[in-house]
């Protein structure tokens, strides 16, 4: 007998079925996956026999094959382990195989049998969603795949035990709720910031229409408050930039406890972010910074110390609003339409053009350390300000500036 359990592969933010057969025939004892699994995935054998035998179920002294099809796709993730159990205890008789075939399974096992959480949840549920089938997942991940919509079933348990009671109808488990991340406090304001008038008009401007923004100043003129109170001006996610922003959070493992919020993205790497970590790539072409900014804020400091090859690798991402990444056996597309801020000293001493301050390399200085950023870069940033130092009298002014709000 041959038990199936349909779950997701993901490439990119899109989730891909995948079919996972188990078939426990005569033979030598052991259990083999095939299917092109990664490591974590081929590991997934120990940590289901130990989860069976925490529940009270023990292996058959037969031979198991599990096969991911299709073969040809690549496996990877430990999101493969609760649909392997389900299908091998399908098989066994310990969880009816009719009832399994109208759900999407994801979900992590642990060694005592409960399951852990995994990435990646909302778009398997907008992906089975779309299948006209429910969804089984960690209950850690309820909340996350409720907002995939409110009429998909949705099956969230916290063990193995929990959902063969489940099924077997001595125990029922309650669909969960959508679950919304309340800030723990408030964003930085601009009433924080003295004197920088022209700069804050600015900021509004950028805001307004979305623009990228290159602000150029000495030390401590402010340049890195300013960027950081742009969100306070930003209006709140829309419904479906929620959900892309989420869906991008969810695959990247980044959803604290699968509450989703509706604060636009502030993302901002150090300049020694590698090409891989601003673009996205690794072995399983994780989404990088510049994609975990969608519809927020991608905020680079120190703009010339990035290294020229990580700051041309985003002209596409600005020109396109996504970062398409190529590998030798496949292609993932990560949406990244975002609104850059980038901030900049004159010079590499910092001080060009300050009254009371002359380099010793004169205008070189200033010239050599601005050449490190492309024209084609440059050209894809629409606003360039001049952020002068802050004078005494606008430090020692009574009352605060604009607020936010305002």
């Amino acid at each position: 007998m041959v038990a199936r359990v349909r779950t997701v592969a993901f490439q990119g933010i899109e989730a891909v079925p995948v079919d996972v057969q188990v078939m426990v025939a005569p033979g030598k004892v052991g259990m083999s996956i095939v299917g092109l699994p990664d490591k974590a995935v081929a590991e997934s054998r120990e940590r289901v026999q130990a989860a069976l035998h925490a529940s009270s179920l023990s292996m058959p002294a037969k031979k198991v094959t599990v096969n991911l099809a299709p073969a040809d796709l690549p496996k990877e993730g430990s999101h493969y382990d609760l649909p392997i159990a389900l299908g091998l205890m399908a098989a066994l008789g310990a969880v009816p195989a009719d009832a399994l075939a109208g759900y999407v399974v994801l979900g992590e096992l642990s060694l005592d049998g409960t399951i852990a959480s995994v990435a990646g949840a909302l778009p398997a549920a907008i992906g089975a969603n779309a299948e006209g089938k429910g969804l089984i997942c960690p209950h850690t991940c309820g909340p996350e795949a409720a907002w995939a919509g409110s009429d998909i079933d949705i099956v969230a348990p916290r063990s193995l035990i929990a959902i063969a009671n489940h099924f077997r109808g001595t125990q029922v488990l309650s669909r969960p709720e959508p679950g919304m991340r309340r800030a723990a406090q408030a964003l930085p304001d601009l009433a924080d910031i003295k004197g920088q008038e022209s700069a804050k008009r600015a900021l509004e401007v950028a805001a307004a229409g979305g623009h990228n923004l290159l602000m150029i100043g000495p030390p401590g003129a402010g340049k890195s408050m300013l960027a950081q109170r742009l969100s306070s001006i930003l209006p709140p996610l829309a419904p479906k930039e929620l959900l892309e922003v989420s869906m991008i959070a969810s695959v990247a493992g980044e959803l604290a406890e699968g509450r989703l919020t509706d604060r636009r993205p502030f993302r901002a790497p150090h300049h020694s972010a590698s090409m891989a970590a601003m673009v996205g790539g690794g072995m399983r072409a994780r989404p990088g910074e510049v994609s975990l900014a969608h519809h927020g804020v991608l905020f680079l400091d120190e703009f010339p110390e990035f290294s020229p090859q990580t700051l041309d690798a985003l002209r596409q991402p600005l020109e396109t609003g996504e970062c398409m990444i190529a590998r030798a056996n496949h292609r993932v597309t990560y949406p990244a339409r975002i609104q850059l801020v980038a901030a900049m000293n004159p010079c590499r001493c910092g001080l060009a053009g300050e009254p009371g301050h002359q380099c010793r390399r004169g205008p070189r200085c200033a010239a050599d350390y601005q050449e490190r950023l492309s024209g084609p870069f440059l050209d894809r940033i629409d606003l360039r300000i001049e952020v002068p130092a802050v004078t005494a009298a606008d430090l020692i002014q009574p009352g605060l500036s604009e607020a936010g709000a305002t």
